[in-house]
């Protein structure tokens, strides 16, 4: 693939960055289909039905989002100053020690432990991988193939996911937590060996968007010179980077829109969808393993041969609107599934869905220069986390409402089609993004930001 050994990244260019990206997402896809089996048997022994089990899922997304929202925009921040593999070291520790405790043993205390655990574990580094990893493609890969490289690298992340849920398919459940734990392992290690420090330098092919003169943008775009910081820019990002971001520039700020939205209904489904499954057709660990591996093979040609072609040709916002509108559908078919076999069916339109964030991602990393693109992907990361924090509280209850007996009328599936209503909002937003790559200039003599064409 073109782009593998471009700029930086030393001789191996990306293929170590790939490569590391494939055991860590092994490592965390592989346990996925057990987690639902091994959850209720720690907490509602020889039940289809729990709503402990939802309402824990739910807690342990709302936790992992408030601390991503923190961590993840600090550390992306932090590798425009100190490097790549230097921060990536953090994410990549502390996922190996959840899937430690579980191979150890599943049972109810055990179990308690690795979710104390996995949410302090996933507080700090949830989001982080991708983030820099992203942040590492956009240094070593020019412009114009950003949005192909971005939709590569997530097809090494859909491959692994393959390859995750095949394995899990065939492995037993405590075998699964082992490999789990050695693959995890195995990422850091080669991490630290192989990958080549990525340090961004001088020669943006775009003037910063937040640091102009070494000074914060946003505090040059108010009009009380009075608040404006001197000296060199502020060394952590804060909220009000991100309102920088939102303000001066419009495309950035209505993608961040939409990627809210996309990922509200991803937490959504976290939060519901195996076990509405789990409620309505008993689906067991090897029927989540196949509707996943259906998704990932799908997803995983997708990114790696379609997209590098289709998006010179049809472009990021023909893409986000195409992947919204047919998650959209399927989520409604999806919601009022009458049979078993018609998640199967529908677990082919995953391939359309996968374009909304490696479009969403190349369109914002075009939106800054060079020496913010850990700060910008992990604003994006950070607003993803804060969408994880709200829709548990939102889904959660009302999975579990609605998949008891106390649901006030029969829909199991109600919670399904509200986020097929989150998705069809992300689409009619989608319609209005325009295709400026503006990057803000802040004149300092009349303290307003302006959007010039580069």
């Amino acid at each position: 693939m073109e782009g593998l050994t471009t700029r930086g990244g030393g001789g191996g260019g990306l293929r170590h960055l790939f490569m590391t990206m494939f055991f860590t997402s092994f490592g965390a896809v592989i346990v996925i289909p057990a987690m639902t089996d091994v959850t209720l048997a720690a907490l509602c022994p020889a039940q289809d039905q729990c709503s402990l089990a939802i309402y824990l899922t739910g807690f342990h997304q709302a936790m992992t989002g408030m601390g991503s929202v923190v961590m993840t925009p600090l550390i992306g921040n932090l590798s425009d100053r100190y490097g790549r593999k230097a921060l990536l070291t953090l994410p990549l520790l502390l996922s190996v020690i959840p899937h430690v405790i579980l191979a150890y043993s599943r049972a109810t205390n055990f179990f308690y432990a690795y979710y104390v655990v996995k949410i302090l574990a996933a507080m700090a580094g949830e989001g982080s991988f991708q983030c820099l990893a992203l942040a590492y493609v956009a240094d070593n890969v020019p412009e114009g193939k950003r949005g192909s490289m971005f939709g590569v690298l997530a097809g090494v992340g859909s491959a692994s996911f393959v390859g995750g849920t095949l394995a899990a398919r065939f492995l037993s459940t405590a075998l699964t937590f082992q490999v789990a734990a050695v693959f995890s392992m195995i990422a850091l290690v080669y991490m630290r060996i192989f990958l080549k420090e990525s340090v961004p330098g001088g020669g943006a092919m775009k003037q910063p968007l937040l640091k102009e003169g070494q000074e914060p943008c946003l505090q040059q775009c108010e009009s009380d010179s009075s608040n404006m910081t001197t000296g060199t820019f502020k060394k952590l990002p804060s909220v009000g980077d991100l309102i920088s971001m939102l303000k001066c520039s419009t495309t950035f700020s209505q993608v961040a829109v939409v990627l809210f939205l996309n990922s509200l209904v991803d937490g959504g489904l976290m939060a519901s969808l195996l076990y509405y499954l789990k409620a309505r057709f008993q689906f067991n660990k090897n029927q989540f393993a196949d509707l996943m591996m259906i998704s990932g093979i799908g997803a995983t040609l997708t990114q790696l041969f379609f997209m590098p072609i289709i998006v010179p040709a049809v472009g990021e916002v023909k893409l986000i609107s195409m992947g919204l509108l047919v998650s959209c559908i399927s989520m409604f078919v999806y919601s009022i599934s009458w049979a078993g076999w018609v998640p199967y069916a529908l677990a082919g339109c995953s391939i359309f869905g996968v374009f909304v964030r490696p479009s969403i991602c190349s369109i914002a990393s075009k939106e800054v220069g060079t020496t913010e693109q850990g700060m910008v992907q992990g604003c994006l990361s950070g607003i993803s986390s804060l969408a994880n924090i709200i829709s548990p509280l939102i889904f959660s209850p009302l999975t579990a409402l609605f998949l008891s007996d106390e649901a006030p009328f029969y829909f199991p599936g109600f919670t399904l089609m509200c986020l097929g209503l989150a998705l069809m909002a992300a689409f009619f937003q989608s319609l209005m993004i325009q295709v400026v790559p503006p990057t803000a200039v802040c004149k300092t003599s009349s303290n307003h930001c302006t959007e010039t064409m580069v």
